[in-house]
C-alpha cells in the first residue's frame, strides 16, 4: 500500500522562486530514491481559523505565506530506504549544508508525518 509524507511550512512570500528552485532540486532527488510523485504547493485558499489553521500551525508571520507539500511513496519500506539514501546522499553534497545554502524558509516552523492512507479513491 501507498505511503504519504506530508509538510506543511512558512514561506517568505519574496522567497517563492528559491522555494521553487530549492523543491526541484530536492524533489528530484527524491523521486531517484523511489519516489512515485512529489507535489509542492503555494498557499492559494487559506481561510484563518477560529481556535487553529494551516497559518496558525506553523506560526507563519503577515510576509510569509504557507506552502503544503506531499510525497508519495509506493510502501513505507520503499520510503525508509529513499529517505535512508537521501540521507546518505546529503552527507556528501554541500549543497545540503545550510550554512552555505540555507533553505528559502524556517524549517524549524515547518510540520511534518508519514501516514498510511486509509481512503484511495
Amino acid at each position: 500500500m501507498a505511503y504519504i509524507d506530508g509538510f506543511v511550512l512558512a514561506v517568505p512570500t519574496a522567497n517563492r522562486q528559491e522555494f521553487i528552485e530549492h523543491a526541484e532540486f530536492v524533489d528530484g532527488l527524491i523521486k531517484e530514491f523511489g519516489a512515485n510523485r512529489i507535489v509542492e504547493c503555494w498557499e492559494d485558499d487559506v481561510p484563518d481559523g477560529k481556535f487553529t489553521d494551516f497559518r496558525k500551525s506553523v506560526q507563519a508571520k503577515d510576509d510569509e505565506i504557507v506552502a503544503f507539500s506531499w510525497i508519495e511513496w509506493p510502501d513505507k519500506a520503499t520510503r525508509d530506504e529513499g529517505m535512508r539514501k537521501m540521507q546518505e546522499y546529503a552527507a556528501g553534497d554541500e549543497r545540503w549544508d545550510p550554512e552555505k545554502y540555507p533553505p528559502p524558509f524556517d524549517g524549524k516552523r515547518m510540520i511534518w508525518g508519514g501516514f498510511v492512507p486509509v481512503v484511495d479513491i
